[in-house]
């Protein structure tokens, strides 16, 4: 079974996120990570001085304090 890697701008709370990786779970394996907060127009931005924390939700679902591109 594939690995699909799901991930977003809008923060690992948003419905649009939990929609998307409800619709692709009979494709394979989903794991989303994702910002822990919304960080929509910072997509290209990356975290060079900061410690990024990772937090498991749930199974297969990871918050990370940082950018969607460190995700």
């Amino acid at each position: 079974m594939p690995k699909i890697l799901v991930t977003n701008d809008d923060g690992i709370d948003s419905e649009g996120i939990k929609a998307l990786a409800d619709s692709l779970s009979s494709l394979g394996e989903i794991i989303v990570v994702a910002p822990s907060t919304d960080m929509t127009a910072v997509s290209h931005s990356l975290t060079l001085h900061s410690p990024l924390r990772i937090e498991k939700r749930d199974e297969g679902r990871y918050a990370v304090t940082g950018t969607p591109t460190d995700c």
